[in-house]
C-alpha cells in the first residue's frame, strides 16, 4: 500500500464497506471505469472533480447530459479527460435508470455476492476477477453499461463490500466483514 495519507484513509474508512445504495453503485462502476489503465492515487486525488462534473454521480441529472456536456467534460482538467468513460459514465446513468423498471441497480449488484469468499492472505491471492464479476459484467452490458468488463467490475464489488478483500491479518478487516453483515 502507498504510504499517501489519502490512499491510507480510502482504505481504512471506505474501501470494502458496503454500499448498498443506486447513487453510491452507480459512482463506484464509473470511477473503476475511469481509473481502468490508471492508478487508483489518481481516482482519489480527482474524485471531487469528478463528483462535481458528473452533478454528484445522480443517474437522473447525468441521464440528461447532452453532446455539449460531453465536449465540456472532455475538456475538465479536473477529471480524466477521456471522451469514451465520459460517455460510459452518461450510458450508465441512462442504464441505471432503466434498471429500476427490473432488478434497481443496487439489488442487481448484490445479487452477485458471493456465497463464500475466504479472506486473501497475501495480495497474490487476489483475483482480477471471478466468476461473479464475469457474470455480472455480462448482466450489466446487457443492460446498456458501459466500461464495465470483469475486471472493473470485480474492484467495484471490492470497493462496495460485495467482497471483504481485505488481506486475513488487516486491521480492518474485521470491521468490514462485520459491517457487510445484515442487521
Amino acid at each position: 500500500m502507498t504510504p499517501d495519507p489519502l490512499y491510507q484513509a480510502y482504505h481504512d474508512e471506505e474501501w470494502g464497506r458496503p454500499v448498498r445504495d443506486e447513487r453510491g453503485l452507480y459512482e463506484r462502476l464509473c470511477l473503476e471505469g475511469f481509473q481502468s489503465g490508471l492508478s487508483w492515487l489518481t481516482i482519489l486525488r480527482k474524485r471531487e472533480g469528478f463528483r462535481a462534473a458528473f452533478a454528484g454521480f445522480d443517474p437522473e441529472a447525468v441521464a440528461r447530459f447532452s453532446d455539449r456536456d460531453v465536449e465540456r467534460l472532455v475538456g475538465d482538467a479536473a477529471i480524466v479527460r477521456h471522451r469514451g468513460k465520459i460517455e460510459a459514465t452518461v450510458a450508465n446513468a441512462r442504464a441505471t435508470i432503466s434498471l429500476r423498471e427490473t432488478t434497481p441497480l443496487h439489488e442487481l449488484v448484490w445479487s452477485f455476492a458471493p456465497e463464500r469468499h475466504d479472506a486473501p492472505s497475501t495480495p497474490a491471492d487476489w483475483s482480477a476477477s471471478t466468476p461473479e464479476s464475469k457474470a455480472l459484467s455480462k448482466r450489466l452490458k446487457a443492460a446498456g453499461f458501459r466500461f464495465v468488463g470483469p475486471t472493473t467490475v470485480y474492484a467495484a464489488m471490492q470497493a462496495c463490500g460485495v467482497v471483504n478483500d481485505h488481506l486475513a491479518d488487516c486491521h480492518v478487516r474485521a470491521e468490514v466483514e462485520a459491517a457487510r453483515r445484515p442487521d
